[in-house]
């Protein structure tokens, strides 16, 4: 009776630490995403200043119109660009440590608003 006992508290023991490692794994399987948070897709803006902000995970390196961007500890990334007058497109690219790669991208309008005296 130990010995069943013993034996069957091994196995368990090995089920869990097996299932535990495919559960802190998951994330690796699944490979990189991207999520652009703000601006939205065809938005407008006069502003000069466009600021873009979102979550990448599983990550290891992280592009916004193929300059390199940082991620905090989160995942979360912030980058401010000044595009021309008209449509502009922001693409985010993200490569993960095993060569997989992720991509989002919006369409902006940048309004040029000229004042009349």
């Amino acid at each position: 009776m130990k010995k069943f006992l013993l034996s069957l508290f091994v196995l368990g023991s090995i089920a869990g630490v097996v299932g535990y490692g495919f559960f802190e794994a998951r994330r690796l399987l699944e490979g990189p995403s991207i999520t652009i948070e703000s601006p939205t897709d065809m938005q407008a803006t006069a502003s000069a200043l466009l600021t873009v902000e979102g979550v990448a995970e599983n990550i290891s390196f992280l592009t916004i119109n193929d300059k390199p961007a940082l991620t905090d500890e989160a995942g979360r990334f912030t980058h401010k660009l000044s595009p021309p007058p008209g449509a502009t497109t922001v693409e985010v690219e993200g490569t993960d440590r095993f060569g997989r790669s992720a991509s989002a991208e919006i369409h902006i309008t940048m309004l040029n608003f000229c004042p009349v005296s």
